[in-house]
């Protein structure tokens, strides 16, 4: 059992310890805010999928903000991008100190520049989820 709430605009969700020794409503009593609105739910209602965790809302029927988990996909995609894009630098530089041909680092640095653009027109979570900078 766990209990979920509602906080800022998100599902917090509250696990007992293992040394728990009172009943979860006396553990909601203790750890979820006063006044917050709270269930105690099978751990079968909070997904396992914890992607989008920071997406997560509405605590009566915990769902996905499609718009939330596409600025976590994003996120991610520039996280993975960086140190390609600091590649694709050290390339540059010395292909400019060679004399040597530019264009393909240019069209691969502009392709991960622009990879976070196609979180944009994905249509489902399990498209958000296949996103990657390699592909």
């Amino acid at each position: 059992m766990k209990i979920i709430y509602p906080n800022d605009g998100g599902v917090s969700i509250v696990v007992a310890s293992t040394h728990w020794k009172g009943t979860m409503e006396e553990l909601a009593q203790k750890d979820v805010p006063s006044g917050k609105p709270y269930k105690i739910v099978e751990d079968s209602v909070i997904p396992s999928d914890r992607t989008f965790r920071d997406a997560w809302e509405n605590y009566e029927e915990i769902n996905v903000n499609f718009s939330k988990a596409q600025t976590i996909t994003k996120e991610r995609l520039r996280r993975e991008r960086k140190p390609l894009l600091e590649e694709q630098d050290i390339l540059f530089i010395r292909a400019v100190e060679n004399s040597q041909d530019k264009s393909e680092i240019v069209t691969e640095k502009q392709r991960l520049r622009d990879i976070t653009q196609l979180a944009d027109s994905a249509t489902t979570l399990d498209e958000l989820k296949g996103l990657n900078v390699n592909d």
